[in-house]
């Protein structure tokens, strides 16, 4: 069965932080499926490219996925006010199914209550907020919670979670493939 994995979309989001997890997820042969968090499809990341997700938020159905993936960015600060979304962030931990959050996204998982003596990675700006970030790591995986730095530790977030779903073979072929 091919592994499915949703990536939720909202404006503001973190474009390498999204394309490049998805990217190497695909090239491993996983379907991705992107979700807008907004009122259109289209989804403008900070730095103004667009991208057409698959679906509305409203419209997903957690169950029929594997790994929720979270970019960071700016919308991030924005998606902290979002009900939906801490919503299905709880769902996927109910259901005991991994959550991969990079760069500011793992506030998200904050709130969802998720971090409880959990030892997370993430961008310098939240430290604050979570003190317990390892600064040092690039991914940091404890239990289902897989999280990352930002934006330059992309490709090594992405390799995880290929790792996680298809296997350290699948993972080692793609970095030799990427030059990583």
């Amino acid at each position: 069965m091919i592994p499915q994995v949703l990536v939720p979309l909202a404006h503001g989001f973190e474009e390498i932080e999204a394309t490049c997890p998805i990217d190497l997820l695909k090239r491993a042969e996983v379907e991705v499926v992107l979700a807008s968090c907004e009122t259109e499809l289209e989804v403008c990341g900070r730095s103004g490219i667009i991208i057409r997700t698959d679906q509305f938020l409203m419209e997903t159905k957690p169950d029929r996925f594997d790994l929720l993936v979270i970019p960071g960015g700016p919308a991030v600060f924005e998606l902290r006010k979002n009900k939906a979304i801490l919503s299905l962030i709880q769902e996927f931990a109910d259901r005991q199914r991994p959550i991969a959050a990079i760069c500011a996204a793992p506030l998200l998982l904050k709130d969802a209550g998720l971090l409880s003596n959990k030892s997370i990675t993430g961008h310098g700006c939240i430290v604050e907020e979570l003190p317990q970030i390892i600064t040092e790591q690039a991914v940091v995986i404890d239990g289902k919670i897989i999280t990352s730095r930002g934006a330059g530790t992309a490709v090594e977030f992405g390799l995880s979670l290929v790792e996680l779903l298809r296997g350290p073979e699948v993972a080692s072929t793609i970095r030799e493939s990427i030059h990583a």
